[in-house]
């Protein structure tokens, strides 16, 4: 399914994905297919689960015309 489809279907909303296929350029990984997994109304509901995604899963707000995912090396790496 394409963004721009769960945009129409679930406007305004938070919704769990999973990636199917993305493209990486500069450290930003834009996707353009996903598989929709579930739609969220309350925001801290999808927060949660946001905090719950592993390998390809993502909650994003169809509110944004792309996804595009900033991608950082060793994020939680920290050096003294």
């Amino acid at each position: 399914m394409q963004w721009q489809e769960v945009r129409t279907i679930y406007p305004d909303q938070y919704v769990l994905l999973e990636i199917i296929d993305s493209h990486t350029e500069d450290n930003i990984q834009y996707v353009e297919e996903v598989a929709l997994v579930r739609a969220f109304q309350d925001p801290s509901v999808a927060t949660k689960e946001l905090l719950k995604c592993k390998d390809n899963k993502i909650v994003y707000h169809t509110g944004q015309e792309k996804i595009a995912i900033e991608l950082r090396k060793n994020p939680f790496y920290r050096c003294r």
